[in-house]
């Protein structure tokens, strides 16, 4: 019943920007963390960032990002965003919303459900 679909990834060059859109079906983000997540060819999925459910939740970032991309959420519409500025070509990855279910938030087995993923592509 739950189904995250992420949306708003392209090609730029490095220093550029794109925001990105997670939709959730029904309650699926209600009382919910979200995170991102993003994986490229032959690395493992590795914790971009993390929102908790409510507006102006703790927020969390790993350290390549911190500065450079911002999670936020629209509860009213189901819709986890990040927005993703000064992008780096070491940015490229299918990158991946997930709803946080238990364990540590900066691991990818903490999370139960998984969106389908959005290409995002920066070049040099």
């Amino acid at each position: 019943q739950v189904q995250l679909v992420e949306s708003g990834g392209g090609l730029v060059q490095a220093g550029g920007f794109l925001k990105l859109s997670c939709a959730a079906s029904g309650r699926a983000f209600n009382d919910y963390r979200i995170g991102w997540f993003r994986q490229a060819p032959g690395k493992e999925r590795e914790f971009v960032a993390s929102i908790s459910w409510y507006i102006g939740g703790t927020t969390y970032y790993t350290d390549s990002v911190k500065g450079r991309f911002t999670i936020s959420r629209d509860n009213a519409r189901n819709t986890v965003f990040l927005q993703m500025n000064s992008l780096k070509p070491e940015d490229t990855a299918v990158y991946y919303c997930a709803r946080y279910y238990s364990g540590s938030i900066y691991d990818s087995s903490a999370y139960d459900v998984w969106g389908q993923g959005t290409q995002v592509t920066i070049s040099s």
